[in-house]
């Protein structure tokens, strides 16, 4: 969530390149600041993979497609940091997502907010009691098959956040389609698109403890494997006003991912780990909804990244502006890293579906906010879906 800031979800689209899951302090260990950390090895540049439309589209922003592979996808400054809706290119670096490096990712800086905030909007409902984060039920293809982590570059380092497997009616039961958070594919405000975004479903499926993670082979943490996002679009309204607090552009903090697998097997998102949930862009107002369940890798102290969690509650309602859409509020104690991933009600036709994103939260864990899904998310939505027909 983000401090009133994205909850740490990594900010992840990248204009080109590396996406780093995790924001933390980079040693791997819970308790270490919320500031992102570089890896320390990264792989060779060889195995980057650049379709020859996608070089001319770099030579037209002045990008050398050679000096790229020598490294300059980590130039961050600020005139060459694509940030436009249009401007996104995330080209596959094979390899660059090991298991020690998707260890080592940390939470990017959620976005934070006032524990108080929105209580003088006039549609807010007192603040929830804070529930306790319970551990997913291992092995998590399981019990919440839909659910990964999102891993990009951003400036200061490697970062991770949540995400959802959703359902695409452009190809029925063959999704190649992901939501999360828009701070985690894009700065905004301040800043572009992140880079190297790729997302891992079922990340440490079997739920082992950090230490056991060490040396791992990438099987093992990364059992259906990495998918690299080829285009992901995030709202207008958080590439031009979202930031790191004050819940700043959090009621259109969402973006949808279209992924293809980094070593392909012909088989889609969706039939590689079985299950895809629908997205819900007319859900209930928020006192018609009798509960929610949020799911995420927290990875700020007292949590490490490594394990999935999830909160269930009624939600309540937050507003932090009077001319911006009502939020959905959950008390729940997960913190930075479980920005994006999914919150979970009953659809209209009494199934599962996706309703909302974890998005912010105050510094201090204690509760969650997320983003009602209407026209602009339903927009975004159908503009990936429509994409790839």
């Amino acid at each position: 969530m983000r401090p009133n800031r994205p909850v740490t979800a990594t900010l992840c689209a990248a204009a080109l390149v590396l996406t780093a899951a995790a924001c933390g302090s980079g040693d791997g260990e819970a308790g270490g600041d919320a500031k992102p950390t570089v890896a320390a090895s990264l792989p060779s540049t060889d195995g980057i993979k650049i379709p020859d439309q996608l070089k001319e589209k770099l030579k037209e922003r002045g990008i050398d497609v050679e000096k790229w592979k020598g490294g300059e996808w980590k130039n961050w400054k600020q005139e060459d940091w694509l940030r436009e809706a249009g401007d996104y290119i995330n080209p596959i670096i094979e390899d660059l997502w090991n298991p020690d490096r998707m260890r080592d990712a940390e939470q990017p800086q959620r976005p934070s907010v006032d524990p108080d905030a929105g209580k003088d909007q006039g549609v807010t409902d007192p603040t929830p009691a804070p529930v306790a984060a319970k551990p997913a039920a291992a092995p998590y293809h399981q019990s919440v098959p839909e659910s990964g982590k999102v891993f990009f570059d951003g400036p200061e380092g490697s970062m991770v956040c949540s995400a959802t497997v959703v359902k695409d009616p452009a190809h029925p039961g063959k999704s190649n389609l992901v939501w999360t958070a828009g701070h985690c594919v894009h700065a905004g405000k301040a800043g572009g698109w992140y880079r190297n975004i790729a997302f891992v479903p079922s990340y440490n499926n079997a739920g082992k403890p950090s230490a056991q993670l060490k040396g791992a082979p990438r099987e093992q943490v990364a059992p259906f494997g990495v998918w690299w996002s080829d285009w992901a679009q995030t709202s207008d309204q958080w590439i031009a006003t979202g930031g790191p607090t004050g819940g700043a552009g959090a009621p259109y903090d969402f973006a949808v991912l279209h992924v293809t697998p980094e070593k392909g097997s012909g088989k889609s998102l969706e039939e590689t780990v079985g299950s895809a949930l629908p997205v819900e862009f007319n859900a209930p107002a928020v006192p018609k909804v009798a509960g929610l369940t949020a799911t995420g890798y927290p990875a700020a102290a007292p949590f490490d990244g490594q394990k999935a969690f999830q909160c269930t509650d009624r939600p309540g309602r937050l507003t932090l502006k009077a001319n911006e859409p009502v939020m959905y509020r959950i008390g729940c104690t997960m913190t930075g890293g479980a920005s994006g991933g999914g919150w979970v009600a009953t659809g209209a036709n009494g199934k599962p579906a996706l309703v909302s994103n974890t998005s912010i939260g105050p510094a201090k864990a204690g509760w969650l906010a997320g983003p009602r899904l209407g026209p602009e998310a339903k927009g975004i939505f159908d503009a990936v879906s429509g994409k790839f027909k």
